[in-house]
């Protein structure tokens, strides 16, 4: 096999490449180019100049802009290379194409719901309504964990139980009756209701703000869910032991499934980014946009997110938008939180975060032309709320942060049944009740963190597989998961911890 070159070119009209690895100076990176100071890993440098307030390209687009004048050789970061405003063409649909669906569809092994829905993993659940009946959830869902020591199991004679999770947050009380509210309510509903739940009981306090009458009327959750008021049942002491009972009794009926197989029209996959670095838009979210394609290819959807990482590139959706109302939906996101992060005090370009920059992300718009590329090449046909309900297939986009814990909760809460984490720095996290798959873009973060990483995407940086063969490794891997095969994350238990819904508006 060749020896792959130094340096990564990703379209024509870039002046930059991106270094494979380090680079000491004097590397020719180019015909007549070679680096004049050392080059990071992952890190951009110039091939041509590039003068004050000219713009930067990778990808074909624009990044950025030279605060400094740069010549050929040097590394381009945040040193040289800022935030500009420049023209973008929406261009509504106009890059809306057919996306044949294969004649055999793939299948997995699910677990088909009475309602016909179909599961990828099968847990109960403990909700709570309100931070004051976290503990108490806690308490009732350590009676049913394994114990890592002992090795004593208490749902040994339910092997078709995945586990019991309480998923717990930190608001519920002290918030205004009107949006934060809502979008509470709307997370917990999607949870409740979530196809990876056999059941569900939902904990309060009973004087919070969010009554759990008020949260079950409004989200239509009548017969669905057991639910208990701490101050109504009589304490710690009685609401364990009355969470406990239920469970017990729910164990039985839950343990009563079986897997069989179904199409992977069934999937509603999560795509999810973290502690990017500049290998992300190069290896494993273009692989990840693969499998994205198969996987709507197949009848299947996945769900873009993180709307602050989508800024700046929001544009390129936009033409892939099957109608102009679902485009200036997008558009209409991106507006809004400009005036959010300007209430805050803040600004789009405060991402990408420290972690990112040092993995050679330099401007929000570099971090979101890579991060989109997770969605693949399909039409864009939905556009979303927090935590809404995922009902049309294919490619969808949600409104969500770009912290992955609250995005990927409000991926779930939607309906996702399965998550894909792309990450070059080394990000751990699950997702329960759905599983998490971990794709490390390079691959000495991979062998340095093995046992948290499921997919090498490294391979595409060493030439030893295109993205299309990364990008169907990976689809394989989705249906073995949704299967039932464990990841690594499942693996140390992550999943409850990283519940967390989005807070939005004043605590009072």
């Amino acid at each position: 096999m060749m020896t792959p070159a130094p340096v990564i070119r990703l379209h024509p009209d870039d002046g930059v490449v991106i270094a494979r690895a380090s680079l000491p100076p004097g590397t020719t990176v180019a015909d007549g180019v070679t680096t004049v100071d050392r080059i990071p890993s992952g890190h951009k440098v110039a091939i041509k100049p590039i003068a004050v307030g000219e713009p930067v390209k990778r990808y074909g687009q624009i990044i950025g802009f030279a605060t400094a004048p740069i010549a050929p050789g040097q590394h381009v970061h945040t040193q040289n290379c800022g935030m500009g405003d420049f023209a973008k063409d929406y261009a509504y649909c106009a890059d809306v194409k057919p996306t044949p669906n294969f004649d055999l569809p793939a299948t997995f092994e699910g677990i088909r719901r009475p309602d016909g829905r179909v599961a990828t993993r099968n847990y109960i659940g403990i909700l709570t309504s309100v931070n004051c009946s976290a503990h108490v959830a806690g308490l009732v869902a350590d009676v049913f964990k394994k114990n890592p020591f002992t090795g004593e199991n208490p749902l040994a004679e339910f092997p078709n139980v995945d586990g019991v999770v309480a998923l717990t947050h930190k608001t519920g009380c002290g918030m205004t009756q009107n949006e934060p509210l809502a979008l509470l309510r709307r997370t917990l509903g999607g949870y409740a209701r979530h196809v990876n739940f056999s059941h569900v009981i939902v904990l309060g306090l009973g004087c919070e703000v969010n009554q759990i009458g008020g949260l079950m009327e409004e989200q239509k959750l009548a017969g669905r869910l057991r639910a208990m008021d701490i101050q109504e049942v009589g304490g710690t002491r009685k609401t364990v032991e009355a969470g406990v009972a239920f469970v017990r009794e729910a164990l039985a009926d839950a343990n009563n499934v079986k897997r069989e197989a179904v199409p992977a029209s069934e999937l509603t996959v999560a795509l999810q980014c973290g502690g990017s670095d500049g290998y992300s838009g190069v290896s494993a979210n273009p692989a990840l946009g693969a499998a994205s394609d198969l996987i709507v290819r197949h009848g299947g959807t996945v769900i873009l997110s993180e709307t602050p990482e989508t800024y700046g590139a929001e544009h390129l959706l936009t033409r892939r938008a099957v109608s102009r109302e679902v485009g200036e939906k997008l558009v209409d996101l991106m507006r809004w939180w400009e005036e959010y992060t300007e209430r805050e005090g803040a600004e789009m370009n405060a991402n990408p975060s420290p972690g990112n920059k040092a993995g050679g992300l330099t401007t929000i718009l570099e971090k979101s032309l890579g991060a989109m590329a997770k969605a693949g090449t399909t039409n864009l046909v939905d556009v979303l709320r927090y935590a809404e309900p995922v009902t049309k297939k294919g490619f969808v986009f949600m409104d969500t942060p770009g912290y992955d814990p609250v995005a990927a909760t409000g991926q779930v809460a939607g309906g996702a049944n399965l998550v894909c984490f792309t990450t070059g720095r080394g990000s751990v996290f699950g997702c329960k009740p759905a599983p998490s798959i971990k794709l490390a873009t390079n691959t000495p973060m991979y062998k340095r963190m093995e046992e948290d990483m499921d997919v090498n995407c490294g391979t595409v940086l060493e030439g030893s597989e295109t993205v299309e063969q990364c990008g169907q490794r990976i689809f394989d891997l989705i249906l073995k998961t949704a299967s039932g095969q464990p990841t690594k994350s499942e693996s140390f238990d992550f999943g409850g911890a990283e519940f967390a819904p989005w807070v939005i508006g004043a605590t009072m």
